[in-house]
């Protein structure tokens, strides 16, 4: 099968594609013919070897995709032949054509949902799904603020806090991203390249602060949010896409009592499979009635993954990359 390979830790361009052999699935696992994978930033990461795991070489970056189940190892009941499904790997491994992965991180996808909106699905609308309803309990009629409010993960939260009936502000470095974001369900938005973000959040509060904000940037914008969440609020950290992880000053969640929660969707679905089982099915029936779709930035063949990630390591990607085998 054809698979892209990373040698050595290093730019995304030194990925390359090979024929290695088709994987088998041990008792526990399954075997997926896969259709599409999902682009992320932290496949990324994994190849530069600046992510929290650094697999041994060689190794296939990706972590989710969606395909049609093609073999099953002997202790896996809940799942036959032909199935369509989207799957997590915990060990990397989906920028090929088929993977093996746990049983526990296979989720049925509706007829009505294609695989390319399905592999899509997984990893940003995952993680925000999780962050605003199991981390933040976010509630209809709060505030939520979203930094990198047009890339995969910021875009996703975004219509997931619409879908859930919060009033969005979507902060993104440029007016083309805003108009996406607002495309998407973002209420109103601010330019972090030309607006003071404080003030800004300050006028569109009336002073209050945000009661959710969803960051996936850290770095320098970070200074401005510590001093921007309301009272009683939380401030959910997604990751640092901006590269540098900011230092809060604890004296602020102390005098305005509001909270900083650390999310980890990889770790949550290896720690509760039961809830992430129910929480990608509540994902796909969403997408499966029109409540939220997907934004493909782009559909690529295989042999452009490099390509793919560059884009997302430019922040030129507007929701999600996703590549057809």
């Amino acid at each position: 099968m054809k698979a892209i390979v990373c040698q050595a830790f290093g730019p995304v361009e030194d990925l390359s594609v090979q024929q290695i052999p088709e994987p088998a699935p041990g008792a526990d696992e399954v075997l997926i013919d896969v259709a599409s994978v999902g682009v992320n930033f932290p496949d990324a990461l994994l190849v530069r070897g600046l992510y929290q795991v650094k697999p041994s070489f060689p190794f296939i970056p990706g972590i989710e995709c969606a395909g049609t189940i093609a073999a099953l190892g002997k202790n896996v009941t809940t799942f036959t032949v032909g199935d369509r499904v989207a799957a997590m790997s915990p060990q990397f491994g989906t920028y090929a054509e088929a993977v093996v992965v746990p049983a526990s991180h296979i989720y049925p996808i509706p007829e009505a949902l294609d695989f390319d909106h399905a592999g899509a699905l997984l990893c940003a609308h995952g993680t925000a799904y999780h962050a605003l309803v199991q981390r933040a309990a976010l509630r209809s009629g709060e505030t939520l603020l979203v930094t990198g409010a047009a890339g995969g993960t910021g875009l996703a939260a975004v219509q997931i806090g619409h879908a859930l009936g919060a009033h969005v502000i979507a902060a993104c470095s440029n007016d083309e991203k805003l108009h996406t974001a607002k495309q998407h369900g973002a209420d109103v938005a601010i330019n972090t390249g030309k607006d003071d973000v404080r003030d800004a959040i300050k006028s569109l509060t009336g002073g209050a602060g945000a009661d959710v904000i969803f960051d996936p940037v850290g770095g320098d914008l970070a200074k401005s949010l510590a001093r921007s969440v309301g009272w009683n609020g939380r401030w959910l950290v997604i990751g640092f896409a901006d590269g540098a992880i900011p230092k809060v000053p604890l004296n602020l969640p102390l005098v305005k009592g509001y909270s900083i929660v650390g999310v980890f969707w990889g770790s949550f679905c290896d720690r509760d499979p039961a809830q992430a089982q129910t929480n990608h099915g509540q994902l796909f029936e969403m997408a499966a009635s029109g409540k939220l779709t997907p934004h493909l930035h782009a559909v690529m063949p295989l042999n452009e993954a490099p390509c793919a990630l560059s884009q997302i390591e430019q922040r030129a990607v507007q929701g999600k990359i996703v590549l057809n085998p």
